[in-house]
C-alpha cells in the first residue's frame, strides 16, 4: 500500500500596491495548485509593498503553530517598492539558497535573461517554510509546478520539506 500524502496547513500572502481579491490572480492560483494538491488554505490576505506590513503579516504566522508553509507572491524584483526579500529574509533561521537557483533556472526557459531580476527566496524558521515567489501569475505557475509541488509532498523522495514541518516527524530545534 502506497503512503498517503499529509495535507500541510498554508498561509498565501499578495503582496501589492493595486490587487484586490477580484484581481489577484496570482495568489487565486497558489490557492488553486495548493487546494488541488491536497493541502488545506489557513488564510490568505493582501498587503501593500510596504516592508513593515509584509514582515508584520510574514512574522505572525511564523509564530502561529497552525501554519506550516507560507507562500507569498509579489515584490520580489528591482522596481519601485519591491521588498519582499528584505522584509522576510531578516525573519529566516535558514536560507533555502537552492530554491531561487532552481526557480531562476526553471523560469529561464520561459522570459530568458530576464530572470535575473527575480529575488525570490525560501527559507525556513520556527519549523515553518516560506517561500517568497514574484508576483506574475506565470512565475507562480513555474514555482508551484516546477519545485513546490513536490517538496511540499510528504511522499516525495529523496527528501522535502514537507517532512520538516510535520511535528511528528520534523527535527525541530
Amino acid at each position: 500500500m502506497s503512503e498517503s500524502m499529509i495535507p500541510l496547513s498554508v498561509a498565501v500572502l499578495t503582496v501589492s500596491d493595486t490587487r484586490n481579491e477580484q484581481t489577484d490572480r496570482s495568489g487565486q492560483a497558489l490557492v488553486e495548485r495548493l487546494t488541488a494538491a491536497g493541502h488545506r488554505l489557513h488564510e490568505k490576505r493582501i498587503v501593500p509593498d510596504d516592508v513593515y506590513r509584509i514582515r508584520a503579516v510574514v512574522a505572525g504566522w511564523i509564530a502561529d503553530d497552525e501554519v506550516q508553509v507560507i507562500l507569498t507572491t509579489g515584490g520580489t524584483g528591482f522596481t519601485g517598492r519591491d521588498s519582499t526579500p528584505e522584509a522576510v529574509s531578516v525573519l529566516l533561521d535558514k536560507q533555502i539558497e537552492g530554491f531561487g537557483e532552481l526557480f531562476r533556472h526553471l523560469s529561464w526557459q520561459e522570459i530568458g535573461s530576464s530572470t535575473v531580476q527575480s529575488r525570490c527566496l525560501g527559507g525556513l524558521a520556527n519549523a515553518t517554510v516560506v517561500f517568497c515567489l514574484p508576483g506574475s501569475t506565470g512565475a507562480c505557475r513555474t514555482g508551484w509546478d516546477g519545485i513546490l509541488a513536490e517538496q511540499l509532498d510528504s511522499r516525495h523522495k529523496p527528501c522535502n520539506f514537507a517532512n520538516l514541518v510535520i511535528p511528528e516527524r520534523g527535527q525541530h530545534g
